[in-house]
Parts: C-alpha cells; structure tokens; sequence
C-alpha cells in the first residue's frame, strides 16, 4: 500500500494567469482564486485532492506558483483547514485575518495560532481597514450572525478591488440588519460580483461550542442559537443594495471534499437548498448573472 502512494510522474507545473482583466476561480466550498497579471488572492483555502469521480474539481496543481495574499473570513474548521494550510505555507506571502479582541474560549486569535503554527507572515484587518495591493485593494467589511449570537469578533467578509472591478465575499453571513449593508454601500458603491452563503439551517449552538460551555446547553437555547446563514429573503436585500451584475452562492458545504468537515447532506427538499434556488432565479428574473456554485467555476471580468 505504500509504493501506491509514491509516483515517478512529474507533478503539474503552475500556470501564471497572464491575461487582461479579473479570473475567479472557485475551488469548492468557500474557497475562491482571484488573479490578475499582477497579483494572486486565495480565499478560505480548503481545496481538493485529484480524484477521479464525477464531480468536477480543481486541486493544488491548479495554484499559481505564488500566492501573494491569503485572507480567512473566520475561524471554523470549513475555512481554517489545516491540511490545506500547511502545504501552501511555501507558496503564500502575506496571510490577512480578521482582528481578535482578545475574547474568551470561543474567540481566539487567529493571527497567534497561525503564527505559533510556523506562519510569520501574518496580518490582521479590522473592519473597514484597507490593505493596498497592485491594481486596487483588499478591504475588510463586517459579518454578521453564524456564530450563535456569542461575542465572537474575530470575523470579516472582504471586499477585493482589482482594475476597478469590485468582488465582495461574505461567506456565511447573516443578514441580520440591512443598514449595515446600506452603510457599507455608500463606502464602497455597487459591486461587481457577490458571492454570499445560503446555509440558512445551520448547526446547532453544541455542534462546535458546546466543548467550551462550563454548563449543559438546553435543547431549548441550542436550537435557537444555531450557525446559520442568509434565507432568500436577506439575501435578496443584499443584492438589492450593493446591486451586483453576477450574484453567487457558495460556502454550501455539498462538495464531497468537504463532507468530513460540515456533515451535510442536502436533498431538494432541504431548506438551503430551497432558499438558494429561490435566490438564484429571482436574480435570473431580473436579468443578472446567477449560480449555486458546485466543485468549481472559472469567471473572467474583462
């Protein structure tokens, strides 16, 4: 068993993306690729070994040979991986994570676990904080709601620029408040692409805190404090407000890669699954570009 996992077969060479304009590339998940000539964004790496099955999938050959910033939108094991961190340590060259506030059990410091981890070149951003980066800027916008109503802080969803074409990626926030997004609006103005998460079930509050509790969790708290995410409905006030001309759920959890991680096994009758088809076709109704993204997707904004 062992000689089967040894190869004499060269591995893939990166392809530096060279082209005018703005590649996305969807690797599963909540993780995202966003290239120019210039630089190299991966976000919420979790990404898939080569297999072959029928769901089509890019994998680690499919990285460009450097990546210039690596930015997580929160500290769940869905978008902190470290099977995948770990083998892109070599390539990555600034990590961005959302600021901690030096909270409790349930709210640790990213930047201190990846640093303690080997990573040295790690930053953190606080919402609303810009980083500038060749052709725009990576700026962190605030995430609401998935972390069971606790004082969890350490959370953004980010706003990358790039020769003017503005891709927002909020993972699984909840639109709890849609002045927020009105706010954020007058800031940034409209969006080009909207990449939002529609798992509007979610885990309940025992699923990942219930460790860190000095007492039992009644069935009654756990069920109503659940990680969930956006139902049509506030979705939809999402997209009316930064008005983008693509609108993309993702962050569902449904790639097999991912199924040792969220646990999730939808059907058609299944609420997310409702909700974002829902989604999906209000915005194909009103003449925009639309999709539940499964295994991988390549967009290009010219």
């Amino acid at each position: 068993m062992f000689n089967t996992f040894l190869t004499e077969d060269e591995p893939d060479r990166p392809r530096h993306f060279d082209s005018d304009g703005v590649r996305i590339r969807y690797f599963g998940h909540a993780c995202l690729l966003v290239e120019t000539r210039d630089v190299s964004i991966l976000l919420d790496p979790v990404i898939s070994y080569k297999f072959n099955d029928s769901v089509e999938r890019q994998t680690f050959a499919d990285l460009p040979e450097k990546i210039d910033y690596m930015l997580i939108t929160h500290n769940h094991q869905d978008h902190v991986l470290f099977e995948t961190l770990l083998q892109l340590r070599h390539k990555v060259r600034n990590i961005i994570v959302p600021r901690s506030t030096g909270g409790g059990r349930e709210d640790p410091s990213l930047k201190l676990i990846l640093r303690t981890t080997g990573f040295d070149n790690v930053w953190d951003l606080d919402e609303l904080e810009r980083v500038e980066i060749p052709g725009g800027y990576i700026m962190g916008c605030p995430f609401f709601g998935e972390h069971s109503d606790l004082n969890v802080r350490t959370k953004l969803g980010y706003c990358v620029c790039l020769l003017g074409k503005k891709i927002m990626a909020v993972a699984d926030s909840n639109n709890l408040e849609s002045r927020l997004y009105r706010h954020l609006h007058e800031i940034i103005g409209d969006v080009d692409v909207l990449f939002i998460g529609l798992e509007c079930d979610g885990a309940p509050m025992s699923w990942l805190y219930g460790p860190l509790s000095t007492k039992s969790i009644i069935r009654k708290n756990d069920q109503s404090r659940r990680l969930d995410g956006s139902t049509c409905e506030k979705g939809m006030a999402v997209v009316d407000i930064l008005k983008p001309k693509q609108v993309y759920v993702y962050a569902m959890g449904q790639e097999p890669w991912c199924s040792f991680l969220t646990s999730i096994r939808y059907t058609e009758a299944s609420k997310p699954i409702v909700e974002s088809n829902q989604l999906v076709a209000e915005c194909l109704g009103r003449g925009l570009l639309a999709e539940r993204l499964y295994g991988c997707k390549n967009i290009l904004l010219s």
